[in-house]
């Protein structure tokens, strides 16, 4: 993962994978129950601290290479994991968490936001039944019968049922029972493994291809370019046009903060001042995106070049 390493202020899946194997080798610090949730803070910085003065390494609470290989035997999370880690920590949804129709996608969940307007709920859905025969009517129980019925109707009827039992003033809710299933389901290893193989393909392979007609070759390029693919659905034209209209010799840091006030721009215009914060965040390895403060070093994502 060349020089990059997780320390506090990382939240997410990766962070979780680190203080389960602290939590296993005995490290954890305070309630055992409560230490693996996902953010990397105070606790977990002193159990990594630990964990380094017992096995003769310099104590510093980040967790690189030398560390992660104490920690685990497992290879060390590769760029799409970090990309997706953040990502989804912006999108605010986990696994298992589902949203109403607030923007008219009718229903999103999942850890980097699936909708039910681009099919992919029913997409991840139908694999996990192929892949878990009976995982629906386990996790959804009688509604799984209903989930069935509305994926035959058209796509306009679906978002349409689902807008009509959105509730709350942003039509954010839903009703506890829908929310519980999808909560469910999100707990589910073939479903998390789902998710991700799904956020692979539909968009860090895409973003990898637009990265490199864009002239972004460092992990902070690359997780730029997979968040534009996820929250906005790839570069628009007038990204391109931009950057070819460069000097060659534009360094790829202002190229990132070019490319993240267009993307900007061509946002809806209540969405703008969000997509602007959260780009530029990224662009620059650091900022404030939802009202909480982000340092993309400690997410294991600089600016080295990706091979």
């Amino acid at each position: 993962m060349s020089t990059s390493c997780f320390s506090r202020g990382c939240k997410g899946m990766i962070a979780t994978r680190i203080q389960a194997d602290l939590l296993r080798q005995g490290f954890a610090l305070g309630d055992p129950l409560k230490f693996a949730d996902g953010d990397f803070g105070g606790k977990t910085h002193a159990a990594v601290q630990a964990l380094q003065a017992a096995r003769g390494l310099p104590a510093t609470g980040a967790v690189d290479a030398s560390t992660w290989r104490q920690l685990t035997p497992e290879p060390l999370p590769g760029l799409f994991e970090r990309c997706l880690q953040l990502t989804a920590a912006f999108e605010g949804h986990g696994f298992g968490l589902a949203k109403g129709n607030f923007d008219g996608a009718g229903i999103t969940w999942g850890v980097i936001g699936f909708t039910l307007s681009n099919r992919e709920i029913q997409v991840l859905l139908a694999m996990a039944e192929v892949q878990s025969p009976g995982i629906l009517l386990r996790c959804m129980g009688p509604l799984a019968a209903e989930w069935r019925a509305i994926t035959v109707l058209t796509l306009t009827q679906q978002v349409a049922w689902a807008d009509a039992m959105s509730s709350g003033p942003y039509k954010e809710g839903l009703p506890t029972a829908w929310l519980q299933a999808f909560a469910k389901l999100g707990d589910e290893e073939v479903v998390k493994r789902i998710q991700m193989q799904r956020a692979y393909d539909r968009y860090f392979v895409p973003c990898t291809s637009s990265a490199a007609t864009l002239g972004l070759a460092s992990e902070l390029g690359i997780a730029l370019a997979f968040d534009v693919h996820v929250q906005n659905g790839g570069f628009k034209q007038d990204a391109f046009t931009l950057v070819e209209a460069l000097p060659a010799a534009t360094p790829e840091a202002l190229r990132r903060q070019k490319l993240a006030a267009c993307v900007a721009a061509s946002a809806r215009p209540q969405y703008q001042a969000d997509v602007l914060s959260r780009k530029n965040t990224i662009a620059t390895g650091q900022g404030v995106v939802h009202g909480a403060s982000y340092q993309l070093a400690a997410w294991g994502l600089g600016e080295d070049a990706v091979a």
